[in-house]
């Protein structure tokens, strides 16, 4: 058998795929209405301060920067019958979709209440999340080997995560304007995903099994003294494999760059383009075509690989991006080409970075000996909860020094200053474009091609035969 071959025992059957990538459904629908709708939310409908709102976010990062690590650590070391990581999802499902319904309700208190309710519920709701999407995530290396059929698998799950993300927004927005009240509306709304977000994790958890996991309760079996690395440990090791450095760095900068168009987006179709009313379709546009190109660069990529598929994929964004810059008020129709056509770039960024992480994992494995996917997919998920956060939080500062004007619901559109109109487009489009630029540094220095993958399996193979020979 050749080292790119394929045994039949590391392919997964539609079926596994399906229930697998429907479980990234509940994360999509957060991220995506937090990342499209939060900040507007916050600001025109709330009523907070626009240094209010960024500090809310950026604070919850520093509870975040612990529970992620932390809770991929634990998903390494949790052993029942269910396996590592599905019993997360069973448990966490619940207080995940109440919380994040809970984000919507419009408390009727003094904006010094309204702040700490929203920044309580903000801590909740991310370790919430943590607790369901970091051992979801980190169980794609543990249902199959094989590298294309982890590229297979991941465009599964971000199809499932780019329609569901894209979907909700677009309907959440629908919702909002039938009821007509945004106070009732959003809560409606809310509530229909709470739902959808508890079932997601819950078909995930029914219908899929960690194939590998056996292999590793043997291991530890064979083995009860080596308990590894200690969580401090295994963050320094995990820094020091220079694949892990690399694609963490394309996940941030590329998490970031559609996080500062997604953040503002609204904002600048609200008062720079002047229709509002048409952002739920604007959005399911560059959405379905992120969806559309999605399947198309899957399929290029195992012809010719993760790292050119993104230079080109992330080339043309650059190019759309610039272009953005230069729509003036009113020109809708334009706007909407460059959603479509912005739609290859986005879901590179989706693509790459999820399908790379579990070769870094057996990398790791190889050069240290342990299988710690939990550490590497919790910084995973704290990178991409950073770039929301990150985009946010910026945001919202440079709104605050250039005199943002809040809305009041029901009330007329306020005419914001110039700086802040100047500021809405450079976050749409020069600002991500120059981040997507040095994204390119950090794919240039990632190491591990399809060869050298098949090289790796093929160790780690062997290092299995000669075990069990002993």
């Amino acid at each position: 058998m050749s080292l790119s071959s394929k045994p039949d025992s590391e392919k997964l059957s539609v079926g596994a795929k399906l229930a697998y990538g429907v479980g990234d459904t509940a994360p999509a629908i957060v991220s995506g209405i937090n990342g499209f709708l939060l900040n507007a939310f916050l600001l025109d409908v709330v009523g907070l301060h626009p240094a209010l709102v960024g500090t809310i976010f950026l604070v919850t990062k520093i509870w975040d920067a612990v529970n992620d690590p932390i809770v991929g650590a634990l998903t390494d070391r949790t052993k029942s019958h269910w396996g590592r990581r599905r019993p997360w999802l069973l448990f966490a499902a619940v207080p995940f979709g109440l919380l994040f319904f809970a984000q919507w309700l419009v408390p009727q208190w003094s904006e010094t209440g309204k702040f700490w309710y929203y920044l309580a519920v903000a801590f909740l709701l991310d370790g919430a999340y943590t607790a369901a999407n970091v051992p979801y995530s980190a169980m794609t290396p543990e249902l199959t080997h094989d590298y294309d059929e982890r590229t297979s698998l991941s465009s599964y799950r971000l199809s499932f995560s780019i329609m569901g993300g894209v979907l909700a927004v677009f309907l959440h927005t629908q919702i909002v304007s039938a009821v007509g009240n945004p106070y009732t509306g959003n809560a409606v709304a809310a509530a229909c995903w709470a739902i959808l977000i508890v079932g997601a994790n819950w078909i995930t958890f029914f219908f899929t099994r960690e194939k590998h996991y056996e292999e590793l309760v043997k291991a530890q079996a064979e083995n009860p003294d080596d308990k590894g690395p200690g969580f401090l440990e295994g963050l320094r090791i995990a820094f020091q494999n220079k694949a892990f450095v690399s694609v963490t760095l394309i996940y941030l900068l590329s998490w970031l760059a559609i996080q500062f168009v997604q953040n503002n987006l609204l904002l600048y179709v609200k008062y720079w383009i002047g229709a509002e009313s048409s952002f739920g379709f604007l959005v399911l546009a560059v959405q379905f075509s992120a969806f559309i190109f999605l399947m198309i660069w899957a399929k290029i990529s195992s012809k010719i690989g993760k790292q050119n598929i993104y230079y080109v994929g992330m080339s043309f964004w650059v190019v759309v991006e610039i272009i953005l810059f230069f729509i003036q008020p009113g020109q809708i129709t334009f706007l909407f080409i460059m959603a479509i056509l912005a739609g290859a770039g986005v879901s590179i960024g989706y693509l790459v970075p999820w399908s790379m992480i579990p070769d870094v994992v057996e990398m790791d494995e190889l050069e240290t000996g342990q299988r710690r996917e939990g550490i590497f997919y919790g910084f995973f998920v704290f990178l991409q909860k950073l770039g929301i956060s990150l985009g946010l939080a910026m945001s919202n500062y440079v709104f605050a020094l250039t005199g943002y004007i809040n809305q009041v619901p029901g009330g007329a559109l306020p005419v914001q200053p110039p700086a802040v109109l100047m500021a809405l487009r450079i976050f749409v489009s020069l600002a991500p474009a120059v981040i997507l630029l040095l994204s390119f540094v950090a794919v240039y220095k990632y190491p591990i091609s399809r060869q050298k993958h098949a090289e790796m399996r093929a160790e780690l193979e062997l290092r299995k035969k000669l075990a069990a020979a002993r």
